[in-house]
């Protein structure tokens, strides 16, 4: 019989010390050392602002039912602002689609003093700091993913998981992995509008990340993000359905 979550209540003070814990994590020397380089050479429309430096933690409702999954801070984005998808092209692009869901209560997302606050969603990523090239080594994602570990079990009412990108959704995998959650990655294979219902009762959809080479090639436009909140939101409403290993809910 697979793993049920138990019952837990959503703790702010067990979030806000996951979230102490992160910002002072110095597991990988190469990444903290580039988020720190970036801070003292900032860009050059950036020059008058200090920037955040240092590994960035979760942001949201801590009662959420909805977790978005995204790969790193963008160097110039969150790692200048401190807060997941701020101050760059891929939260400019996410949070108005979040707002006209209901989602956020803004549709832009510049600091973390700009009164932005998340409904029903948190925001988190798979490595916590800048990686060069938004590459992080398989190493960095693994002295990572206990951060997310701590998260997840913080996150008591989480129903639905949206991983931005293959990185996050193998992250997330490798997770459950661990956790004796599922017994094989294989069955769970990425897409954009990959949609499975977990055996823990958590709903998995797939998307393609809202990067800059994304939407401006077209690969991915607002329709299509639209679509998977929308469907993300459907999915808080329905009963878990266990879906078949290899298919998916959105075209």
């Amino acid at each position: 019989m697979p793993p049920q979550r138990p019952l837990r209540r959503p703790s702010l003070a067990v979030l806000n010390q996951v979230g102490e814990n992160i910002v002072s994590c110095t597991r990988c020397p190469r990444l903290i050392d580039y988020c720190r380089g970036i801070g003292e050479n900032r860009r050059r429309s950036y020059r008058g602002q200090a920037y955040w430096a240092k590994p960035v933690p979760g942001f949201g409702d801590p009662n959420a039912r909805i977790l978005i999954l995204g790969l790193a801070p963008g160097a110039h984005g969150a790692n200048r602002t401190g807060r997941p998808f701020t101050g760059d092209g891929s939260g400019d692009f996410m949070y108005p689609v979040l707002f006209e869901l209901g989602l956020a209560s803004k549709p832009l997302a510049v600091s973390r003093s700009d009164g932005l606050q998340l409904r029903k969603l948190w925001i988190s990523s798979v490595v916590r700091c800048a990686p060069p090239g938004d590459k992080p080594t398989p190493q960095e994602i693994r002295n990572c993913s206990s951060h997310l570990a701590a998260e997840l079990a913080a996150l008591a009412k989480v129903q639905v998981v949206v991983c931005l990108g293959k990185i996050a959704w193998d992250g997330y995998l490798a997770h459950l992995l661990g956790q004796g959650i599922i017994q094989r990655r294989s069955e769970y294979p990425f897409r954009h509008g990959a949609e499975y219902s977990l055996p823990h009762g958590v709903r998995l959809l797939g998307s393609y990340h809202p990067s800059l080479r994304n939407t401006n090639t077209g690969r991915l436009d607002r329709p299509m993000f639209a679509r998977i909140f929308a469907r993300a939101l459907q999915c808080l409403e329905e009963p878990a359905a266990r879906i078949r290993p290899g298919k998916s809910g959105l075209a």
